[in-house]
């Protein structure tokens, strides 16, 4: 893997993005990727990344900054993450969230959280890798009528 390049996600990212989810999941796509990348590679603050592999896009990770609130102080969350199917276990994954560790601290930001599936065992497998626990927080859900 000597072309792997990590950089900042770009709002023309959107259709990789989507084209990569859609192979994870094996079916349609029902978040709109084009919103999503177009809010994040806005942000003046943003720190999510994506990984090129000879100048094709093969991963992505996208967080946000939350600014405190229910008990937390200024952190950061994953929001979405993939990796082409066909690059997984090789490390970009790894590679895109030790970039995004590096600036998060550089940004005095020490906690990062995300929420998995409970039945999405490869995914928990990974985060497990970088280092990530369960927390003292509940996922809570309101299904609106």
């Amino acid at each position: 893997m000597q072309s792997l390049v990590i950089r900042k996600l770009e709002r023309w990212d959107a259709e990789a993005v989507s084209r990569i989810q859609k192979a994870i999941i094996k079916g349609p796509v029902t978040i709109d990727y084009h919103t999503v990348v177009q809010e994040e590679a806005g942000k003046r603050d943003g720190v999510s990344f994506v990984a090129e592999l000879d100048g094709e896009l093969v991963g992505f990770m996208i967080t946000y900054i939350i600014h405190g609130g229910f008990g937390l102080e200024k952190s950061a969350w994953i929001r979405l993450f993939g990796v082409d199917s066909k690059y997984m276990g090789q490390g970009i994954g790894q590679r895109m969230a030790n970039e995004a560790f590096m600036v998060l601290k550089q940004m005095g930001i020490r906690n990062v959280f995300t929420s998995v599936m409970w039945d999405s065992t490869d995914l928990l497998s990974f985060f497990k890798s970088l280092g990530f626990e369960r927390c003292e927080f509940i996922n809570l859900k309101r299904t609106i009528d």
